[in-house]
């Protein structure tokens, strides 16, 4: 038994899962397991991963399930007390593991630790900060609106309280890590390591830049996580609303699609219609409409 399992989901995952596995191996903290589901990959996922001689990993193949599916698999292998989940192209800083161990075992009533997140490009370069946001304690309220997590290759999680939630929602195919987070936070409480630690890829074929299933999966996200909260908190969802739609005409607008202009000026209507303060958000919705109407001419 180690401290810790990693846990890697892979999909045709052969140009950038050796790096990914590096960042893990690169860590100061060196007490743990690597285990790597492949999803039913068709190119040479399994032989990239064979070439690294290293018996903390261990690689599983199963056919394809998704992401959610290839994660709980991979916990169901796994001896770890704690959980780290890292994507098969995404990197950490060597402190991340390390960090995030000291801050859950130094608050033993959280049960989840998470960093900060920068987004990088094929060539490893950063080319945007993530939120950086700084949410400690009992931030089940805060999550709702916004997930202030980013991204499923950020967090360790005790297990037994991943245990207790059920794990990821494998009907989920896009948003699954924050709803997951969602499910955490009402019964433990979350600890914030204010440094970026994650390194997040950004290319043509992340499900981020697939905006549009952004956009229908985390309406799924928010349908059933409003559906399991209280009476006293539904007021939050046309925030929550309007914080992803806000999310969503950023990434429209940093995109390259053609019609990025008529998305844009879609996702920033909603926006306005669930905006609670929309005055004081004057000049921002002037700004995004000059864009989006640029991005149409």
């Amino acid at each position: 038994m180690v401290p810790v399992s990693v846990i890697i989901p892979a999909y045709n995952a052969e140009k950038t899962i050796k790096k990914t596995i590096k960042s893990v191996l690169n860590q100061t903290f060196s007490d743990w397991e690597i285990i790597i589901i492949d999803d039913g990959s068709t190119d040479s996922t399994k032989e990239v991963v064979a070439e690294i001689k290293d018996n903390r990993i261990s690689l599983f193949s199963f056919l394809n399930a998704g992401v959610s599916a290839a994660r709980n698999r991979g916990v169901n292998k796994s001896s770890g007390e704690f959980l780290a989940f890292i994507d098969a192209d995404d990197l950490w800083t060597p402190d991340k593991l390390e960090l995030q161990l000291k801050a859950l075992q130094e608050y033993p009533n959280a049960a989840v630790a998470y960093s900060w997140t920068d987004y990088i490009n094929e060539s490893d370069k950063i080319i945007y900060l993530g939120r950086h946001i700084t949410l400690n304690g009992n931030i089940y309220e805060k999550l709702l609106v916004r997930y202030a997590l980013e991204n499923g290759s950020n967090f360790l999680i005790r297990k037994d309280a991943y245990l207790k939630v059920g794990g990821f929602d494998e009907s989920i195919s896009g948003g699954e890590d924050w709803e997951l987070c969602i499910r955490l936070s009402k019964y433990y409480e979350f600890v914030n390591i204010p440094k970026t630690q994650i390194l997040y890829r950004v290319s043509p074929h992340s499900s981020t830049t697939n905006v549009r299933k952004l956009e229908l999966e985390s309406l799924r996200v928010l349908e059933k996580s409003y559906h399991q909260a209280p009476p006293s908190l539904q007021y939050l969802k046309k925030e929550s609303l309007a914080d992803l739609y806000k999310y969503l005409l950023w990434k429209t607008l940093a995109g390259s699609k053609s019609h990025k202009g008529l998305e844009a000026v879609r996702y920033l209507w909603n926006y306005t219609q669930n905006e609670s303060h929309l005055l004081s958000q004057f000049p921002f919705v002037l700004k995004m409409s000059i864009k989006s109407l640029l991005a149409i001419i």
